[in-house]
């Protein structure tokens, strides 16, 4: 093994990346010609050849707390290896291998990263959040996020699917812990998790319940592999989802919107019932009516992320085509204020890619 890093070609001195410098509106993220991460002891340095948009940096855009400024936006990437820093062979993946990327990091030290709990290590870091981003033309990361593309995925696909599928994987696998025939409630469908859980509640066995704003994105809901499907702007999904379980409710609901769903969430859950959250768009403070709680004997679980080991479970599922990235548009960087409010407006169903 030798010290000095492995390249195909010389990375050029500068790059182009979709930066916020201040938070603010959508036009708080803006194209700059900014200089290439340089490459350091364990870590690869990877061309980007596509960069998958979440909610999550709309809302470092806006203002996150412990986010600091300047930050170059992105969790999700697919490209190429162009150079492999010292002692970051470990990876074993040669220059020039087709890859995605696990989208944080975190210390391989501490207990909770010895028992697969990563994103409960002091030291976790997500990218575009806690450190740099990769809607760039080029990324550094450390040897441990780097991953082999599973080659029936395509650089736009292998963009979409790693933060919002180890998110929905980590939520109903090792959170919830769904099981054969279990109802499951999922929320916003049309969102990269919610389009993520349903494949994930169906490829283990569930029935599945799906809200969705508008007819067009429940047809897609039950396209992939929902059972019923709910406007929810016309209609109670809560009162659906005690029809079709014939009074029983849920077992688990799949809640990341927050406060103009929570309450209903809980209400829609059977007696013994997890309720799985991981994040709050429309709001984080909700209602808690604490008999509903403890007189059903529900369980309200907190998730974030997931562990590498996970995103190595979900890359074999899509490798052996049992999950498939949900992609609505491709747009190129120089349009990603635009991808910010088209997720704002909720006018996508699953992910944005940008290129590059």
């Amino acid at each position: 093994m030798t010290d000095a890093p492995h390249a195909a070609e010389p990375a050029p001195p500068t790059m182009r990346a979709a930066l916020v410098r201040a938070h603010g509106a959508f036009d708080a993220v803006r194209v700059e010609t900014v200089p290439t991460p340089r490459l350091g002891p364990g870590e690869v340095l990877v061309r980007v050849r596509a960069a998958g948009v979440n909610h999550l940096d709309a809302w470092v855009r806006r203002g996150l707390p412990g986010v600091k400024l300047p930050m170059v936006l992105g969790s999700d990437a697919a490209g190429e290896i162009v150079a492999l820093g010292p002692g970051a062979e470990r990876c074993g993946l040669p220059v020039g291998a087709r890859v995605f990327l696990y989208p944080a990091t975190s210390c391989g030290r501490c207990r909770a990263c010895a028992r697969g709990d990563d994103p409960l290590c002091a030291d976790y870091a997500i990218f575009g959040e806690h450190i740099s981003g990769v809607q760039a033309e080029y990324a550094v990361v450390p040897w441990t996020s780097v991953l082999a593309l599973p080659e029936r995925l395509s650089f736009e696909e292998g963009a979409a699917f790693p933060l919002t599928f180890l998110t929905a994987w980590h939520m109903l696998v090792r959170r919830a812990q769904v099981r054969l025939g279990e109802w499951v409630l999922v929320q916003a469908a049309g969102s990269g998790v919610g389009a993520a859980a349903v494949q994930i509640a169906r490829l283990h066995g569930a029935r599945i319940i799906a809200t969705a704003g508008g007819a067009e994105k429940c047809r897609r809901a039950l396209a992939l592999g929902a059972d019923h499907a709910v406007d929810y702007t016309a209609h109670s999904f809560r009162d659906e989802a005690l029809r079709v379980s014939e009074g029983a409710g849920m077992d688990v609901v799949v809640e990341h919107v927050g406060a103009a769903t929570f309450k209903d969430s809980l209400r829609a859950l059977a007696r013994g019932g997890r309720l799985v959250t991981c994040g709050a768009t429309t709001g984080p403070k909700v209602e808690l009516h604490l008999p509903a709680l403890f007189m059903k004997g529900v369980s309200i679980l907190g998730s974030t992320m997931g562990s590498r080991a996970e995103m190595m479970d979900v890359a074999a599922r899509f490798a052996a085509g049992q999950l498939r990235a949900v992609v609505d548009r491709v747009l190129p960087l120089a349009e990603v204020a635009t991808a910010h409010r088209l997720l704002e407006e909720r006018a996508v169903f699953g992910k944005v890619v940008l290129l590059p």
